[in-house]
């Protein structure tokens, strides 16, 4: 109300009753001034990078009023009292702006640019093995952070990825419980695990290499899914999994993270910074797992799960140098005592004939790292090398095998223009390999033969900027394989996006080349009574794959929406697979006389609602078939269909609730021929799990829930004739139905159980 209204109201001094008339002229005065100075208004668009954002929030800090663009950017916000406020303009996906603005019975007229949120736009390396945002990255890279893979807290990584659409950890054997990691349908082998882009995971630690990996030191996780080999050689025909650790300068001072289920299996994770010196920082981490209660709820005389002690050591040093020039290097140390087998098996009865038990110890040491040159051109060296040493029993089957690789790669990155950006690599890896199989035998049948491969190379690849909304990737690499010869592998990638990048699509084709060795890549070789054959010569299998993928963003008043499809196609020829049904008695390995095929599509959502709903969804419709004598089969254990979802809510900073799950379609298993009484397809199957999660101000964190809600477990009889391991006065020659079978395997045999777990973290 104005001063000169208010003093003429203080001399009326009026009377109700004696004038009725004046007290109404009072009121329209009061009414009039109060229109008056509820007049400003302000209105405008809302824009990134010249394109409209519809439903952006924008409100006065002081009064909250306000209100939202609508779908063409536009926004209005009327009746705003005389004074100065601070605006506040605010999208999920975009940096909140604020900005002071004067109001004085005025009509204003303003337009606001809002920027991208950089940290919701992933920093990737895995797709052209240089840092660059995700959205920009001409390759598709799926990017899972730690918050992720808090949302189910596992012993390992192996099992965290349980959740990744089109990924899917398998196990091979029922009673050692070794699995490995299938992309998009493809086995272990052809999926190659990287630790901050080194090759660390390959070989004999195919099936043990995702376990041991301090998950408290673990920053985030990529997928690049399809052929990689142009950049990463020959292993990474069907896709790549990079483990990224976190910094020494930057992450936390302590972190732990502790947790136990109501089976008894114990889980430590440790993570510690320290300083050595002013210009040196270190990352100290520690996994301990031990599981040692035997457990046997189908009732078939075997564990259901394999008991193990497992420690894991991890440093990584970060040495500060002249002109930010980089040198970090890591290690690390794997020890593992498991064993599954009958409930009384005891180590007093390792190798012997009485008690079937299989038994492995694992000892395996790793170190890699990166040296940035100091030169003024960008020259790196990275490197790289391992040990795996296992001392293993089957039943009676023993197996001992040793594996040293070392790797080393000099890369040089040059921009060349506004339009090029040139990588070029020099590789060199050396592999020895020896066990007590045949597979390392001399062709007299009786002297030790070890493997050993060298293997360099050279690669080059260009990303070419076409336009501002164009890319085109070229790349290429020669490898020469002591064994094997030449190898070629090209690859093309091409990416168009919106100006405001919320549509995006890439294009890919490429190629992918892998020399397959049996023992260490497929435990089921090993396990069971089945005997192990080859079938000629070996030959390197080689692929070509395309994939098409497509990204869009929406914001809406209230949420922020990413949906992410891709389609695939590999061919795969000279393809190596096992081949379980020519003899039920034997495996028989060879190159396939025809082809075999892997396409499918696939579906990610992201939801992050502003209330603290998120919601993460994917799905895969897949095939995977060999074609063998103009006969086409679907693939063992291979899933025609699958889908997983997260679901998280905060009901406020310090209390959330995260449901996760996964489902499968059936998958073809192997069987002992046609009278085995097992089914030959798996059923339909889902394995959920439920979390709380409290957190308190003194940075420590409570979680516990259920896992596998749904109480899944395989059928009870899913190893063969367990109640005959060592096939007693069985001719399974005659009767292979009745032979002792542990390889039909397709989950876990895990039931539901509780957990309970406690985290503190110090910055």
């Amino acid at each position: 109300m104005s001063k000169k209204l208010f003093t003429f109201t203080k001399k009326l001094r009026l009377s109700p009753m004696k004038h009725p008339f004046k007290i109404i002229l009072l009121l329209s005065l009061l009414l009039a001034s109060y229109s008056y100075a509820q007049n400003n208004t302000l209105s405008g668009k809302i824009s990134s990078d010249g394109e409209e954002l519809p439903y952006v929030n924008i409100y006065l800090k002081k009064n909250k009023l306000g209100s939202a663009s609508d779908s063409n950017g536009y926004y209005q916000i009327k009746n705003i009292p005389n004074g100065t406020y601070t605006l506040i303009i605010s999208s999920v996906g975009y940096k909140t702006k604020s900005v002071t603005i004067a109001f004085n019975n005025t009509q204003i007229t303003r337009d606001f640019s809002l920027e991208s949120d950089n940290s919701l736009q992933e920093i990737v390396i895995s797709g052209t093995l240089r840092p660059v945002s995700k959205s920009n990255s001409p390759v598709p890279v799926e990017v899972y952070s730690e918050t992720f893979f808090r949302k189910n807290p596992t012993p390992s990584i192996f099992e965290s990825l349980q959740n990744v659409n089109g990924v899917r950890p398998q196990l091979n054997c029922n009673v050692c419980n070794t699995g490995d990691i299938h992309i998009n349908g493809l086995e272990g082998p052809y999926a190659f695990v990287l630790i901050d882009g080194m090759p660390i995971v390959s070989g004999l630690s195919t099936v043990y290499g995702l376990t041991g990996i301090p998950q408290a030191l673990i920053e985030r996780v990529e997928i690049v899914k399809g052929p990689a080999s142009t950049l990463y050689g020959s292993e990474a025909v069907g896709g790549i999994l990079n483990v990224i650790t976190k910094k020494p300068t930057s992450a936390q001072l302590l972190s732990t993270d502790t947790f136990l289920s109501s089976w008894g299996e114990f889980n430590l994770d440790v993570g510690l910074r320290y300083d050595v010196s002013k210009k040196t920082q270190g990352l100290l981490g520690v996994n301990y797992f031990n599981f040692q209660n035997r457990i046997d709820n189908n009732n078939d005389n075997f564990t259901d799960m394999t008991l193990q002690n497992r420690i894991s050591i991890f440093n990584k040093v970060n040495i500060e140098r002249k002109n930010n020039k980089l040198f970090t290097i890591a290690g690390r140390y794997v020890y593992e005592d498991r064993w599954g087998g009958e409930m009384n098996w005891e180590k007093e009865f390792r190798g012997g004939n009485q008690i079937y038990g299989e038994s492995i110890y694992t000892n395996r040491w790793e170190t890699f790292g990166t040296y940035e040159l100091p030169t003024s051109e960008n020259i790196r060296f990275q490197f790289s090398a391992n040990g795996h040493y296992q001392d293993s029993f089957y039943g009676e089957t023993s197996y001992d095998a040793e594996q040293l690789i070392g790797f080393g790669q000099f890369i040089y990155n040059k921009e060349l223009g506004e339009k090029h950006d040139l990588l070029i690599g020099l590789a060199y890896r050396y592999t020895f390999y020896d066990d007590n199989t045949f597979a390392t035998l001399n062709d007299n049948g009786v002297d030790n033969n070890p493997s050993i491969i060298h293997l360099p190379g050279i690669f080059a690849q260009d990303e070419i900027q076409l336009s501002d909304r164009k890319k085109l990737l070229l790349g290429v690499r020669w490898d020469n394989n002591s064994l094997h010869g030449n190898i070629f592998s090209p690859r093309v990638n091409f990416k168009w996006n919106s100006r405001d990048n919320s549509n995006i699509l890439r294009l890919s084709a490429g190629n992918g080349f892998r020399v397959a060795n049996v023992f260490t890549e497929d435990h089921a070789a090993l396990t069971g009574a089945r005997t192990v054959e080859f079938d000629g010569e070996l030959q390197p299998e080689t692929s070509w794959n395309i994939n098409v993928n497509y990204v869009k963003k929406i914001n809406t008043e209230n949420s922020f929406i990413t949906l992410d499809a891709s389609s695939f196609y590999t061919y795969f020829n000279n393809r190596i697979l096992p081949d379980y049904e020519t003899n039920p008695n034997k495996i028989i390995y060879a190159n396939l006389e025809g082809f075999s095929v892997s396409k499918g599509v696939s579906l990610n959502s992201n939801i992050l609602f502003t209330n603290g709903l998120t919601i993460n969804t994917g799905a895969t419709l897949m095939e995977v078939s060999v074609t063998e004598n103009n006969i086409k089969k679907t693939q063992l254990l291979t899933e025609g269909f699958s889908g997983v979802w997260s679901i998280s809510y905060k009901f406020n900073r310090n209390f959330s609730v995260d449901y996760t799950g996964n489902i499968y379609g059936p998958m073809r298993l192997p069987l002992l021929g046609d009278n085995d009484p097992r089914d030959e397809y798996s059923p339909w199957f889902s394995i959920q799990n439920i979390q709380l999660t409290k957190s308190f101000k003194n940075n420590w964190e409570i979680y516990g829930g259920v896992k596998n809600l749904l109480n899944f477990k395989p059928a009870a009889n899913s190893i063969n004739s367990s109640d005959n391991p060592f096939d007693v006065g069985v001719d399974t020659e005659l009767n292979p139905e009745r032979a002792f079978d542990p390889s039909y395997v397709y989950t876990s045999n895990q039931g539901i159980r509780a957990f309970a777990g406690i985290r503190y973290t110090l910055y």
